[in-house]
C-alpha cells in the first residue's frame, strides 16, 4: 500500500519519503549481496521499472539520486520521457519489442535489453541511424523454452550478438533474462553468466548481464549480474492506471 492509502494517491513529500525508504531497503539489499559475493556494490547498476507509476514518480527518484528508469512498453514510455526530458536520465527498455515500435523506441531508448530476433536487430539499426543515435543493446536470452517469454535460445546468442556488433548504430552490450516463473533462480543465472563468459570471448566489451528484479536480485547478484531491474520493491504494487 502507498504512503496515500487505498484509492488516494500519496502527496508529493510522503510519496517522496515513501520512495527514499525503499530505495534505501533496496540498496542495503544490494551492498549485502554484494558483501555475501565479493563484489563491490559499485558493480552493479540499479534500474528502476516505472511501469504503470506517473513521470512524477521519476522525478522524485531522480531527485534521490536513481537516474537509470526502465520501462516495458513503448506507449508507456515515449510520453513518460518527453515529460521527464529535462533531466539527465537513462532511459532502458526493457520489454518485449515489437519490429514496428523500434523507430519510436529508438528515439529516446538508451539502453534496449529485449533484443530476441535479427528482424529486430534491423529495425533498431535502421532507426537508430535515421535519428543519429547510438542504441546499446542486450541480447534477451530465454532460459526457459516452456514460458514463451521471449528471448532467443542460448545457441543462438552468439550470431545474434554478431549481428548487433555489426550493425549501424548498434552498440553490444551484453545479454538479459528473466528467470524462470516458480522455479530456484540460481541455476538459471549460473548459465546466463555462463553465456556471458562465452560472449565475452569474442565481444570483450559485452560485459552488461541485466538479471535479477524484486524478488531475487540477491541470487542475480551471487551470478554474476551487472544490472538489476527493480520495480515492486522499489515503487510498490503495480498500479491499474498511470496518472
Amino acid at each position: 500500500m502507498t504512503a496515500g492509502g487505498p484509492g488516494r494517491p500519496a502527496a508529493p513529500d510522503e510519496r517522496r519519503a515513501e520512495l527514499a525508504a525503499n530505495l534505501a531497503e533496496v540498496r542495503g539489499r544490494i551492498a549485502a549481496a554484494c558483501a555475501a559475493a565479493g563484489r563491490d556494490p559499485a558493480e552493479v547498476a540499479l534500474i528502476a521499472v516505472t511501469k504503470t507509476f506517473p513521470a512524477s514518480d521519476v522525478r522524485l527518484l531522480a531527485g534521490l539520486g536513481l537516474t537509470d528508469v526502465g520501462e516495458n512498453r513503448d506507449q508507456e514510455a515515449r510520453p513518460k520521457a518527453a515529460e521527464c526530458a529535462d533531466l539527465s536520465l537513462t532511459w532502458h527498455f526493457v520489454g518485449s519489442l515489437q519490429t514496428n515500435k523500434a523507430r519510436a523506441v529508438a528515439s529516446y531508448a538508451d539502453v534496449v535489453h529485449s533484443v530476441d530476433r535479427s528482424r529486430l536487430v534491423a529495425a533498431l539499426s535502421g532507426a537508430a541511424a535515421r535519428a543519429g543515435r547510438t542504441l546499446r543493446c542486450l541480447v534477451q536470452v530465454s532460459l526457459d523454452e516452456a514460458e514463451h517469454r521471449g528471448g532467443a535460445a542460448p545457441a543462438q546468442v552468439p550470431a545474434l550478438a554478431d549481428e548487433i556488433a555489426a550493425a549501424p548504430g548498434l552498440e553490444l552490450g551484453g545479454l538479459m533474462a528473466v528467470a524462470p516463473l516458480g522455479a530456484d533462480p540460481a541455476p538459471a543465472f549460473e548459465r546466463l553468466a555462463a553465456l556471458s563468459a562465452d560472449l565475452r570471448r569474442n565481444h570483450p566489451d559485452a560485459r552488461s548481464v541485466s538479471a535479477g528484479m524484486s524478488g531475487d536480485l540477491e541470487q542475480a547478484i551471487a551470478c554474476g549480474a551487472t544490472h538489476l531491474r527493480i520495480g515492486t520493491a522499489l515503487l510498490g504494487g503495480r498500479r491499474a492506471i498511470v496518472r
